[in-house]
């Protein structure tokens, strides 16, 4: 089996990992940028993908685009040309494309009824009268793309929402919209990542942010431990998955006494510290799941 795995950065954790386990697995995997591909749009059915500027003959089985929120308006072009060539693709671009926008993935989980924190999306400069009707403090703002807990603010008061405003306005981010978040107070400094890969939960963590921070990331410091899967966090993250058409899901819930709410859906999650906290080979999962998805029926 032949997988290309689509990314910005060809060394970090996460894909060493896959390329551990695709060696033990005799996978051929390779890595490849999408500014490396020329592609044309044909009715004549040929494969028309060039890489490194060489015409590709031998498509590959499998795209598992590695890129999240970090997916340019190119790269989704090019996963959409491999799926339209018939490659197995995981995740699909129009499922990355609504993870990626914060504000769209959530407006699609509250349609079909999914509990989310109450969300604002807010032009600056803020309208202050709006988010004191709508909001107490503390509130959380996030900028509308990001991962790794980057792009995450919290206000604790109006003053601080303030400093906040000054320091947008005077930075390139005051053309961007933001969004507004209902703080979770039961979650202060905690969530849950579950991960989803075929329609099943393989495993969460709890994620615990160090001392004198809110954000719970592991990139950012936090601590990890495994989480005890109930069947309301397992429908959640499954749901969410699902209504979001991804393969792959990372699904980040917040907690507050026996309620849960689905924060966010990553289309590329990190798995160094879910393997760290639950001992679940992450890699070997998803090439498994490939297995039954292209070779299953075989």
């Amino acid at each position: 089996m032949k997988i290309w795995m689509l990314l910005k950065n060809p060394e970090n954790y996460n894909i060493n990992r896959f390329k551990e386990e695709a060696k033990k697995q005799e996978t051929i995997l390779e890595t490849v940028s999408a500014e490396d591909f020329d592609i044309i749009a044909t009715k004549e059915g040929r494969k028309s993908i060039y890489l490194g500027g060489k015409e590709i003959e031998e498509l590959p089985d499998v795209l598992i685009p590695r890129m999240g929120s970090g997916t340019t308006y190119f790269a989704l072009a090019v996963i959409r040309h491999l799926e339209n060539l018939g490659v197995l693709v995981l995740n699909k671009a129009e499922s990355i494309e609504l993870a990626k926008d914060k504000l769209a993935s959530l407006q699609h989980l509250a349609k079909h009824n999914l509990p989310i924190p109450k969300t604002m999306l807010a032009k600056f400069p803020f309208n202050m009268e709006i988010i004191k009707k709508e909001f107490s403090f503390p509130i959380i703002i996030k900028t509308l793309s990001g991962s790794l807990g980057k792009g995450v603010f919290l206000c604790d008061k109006k003053s601080s929402l303030e400093n906040v405003m000054d320091l947008i306005e005077s930075s390139k981010d005051s053309a961007k919209n933001f969004i507004f978040q209902e703080f979770i107070s039961g979650s202060k400094g905690r969530d849950i990542r579950v991960i989803v890969i075929g329609g099943r939960p393989i495993g969460a963590m709890l994620r615990e942010a160090k001392k004198g921070s809110f954000r719970a990331n592991f990139s950012a410091g936090g601590k990890v431990s495994n989480f005890e899967l109930n069947p309301a966090v397992a429908w959640l993250a499954v749901e969410s998955a699902k209504l979001t058409s991804l393969d792959i899901a990372g699904v980040d819930i917040l907690f507050d006494g026996e309620n849960y709410y689905v924060c966010e859906v990553n289309s590329a999650p990190g798995f160094e510290g879910f393997e760290k906290a639950t001992g679940v080979n992450v890699p070997k999962m998803i090439f498994d799941y490939i297995d039954v998805r292209k070779f299953g029926s075989e």
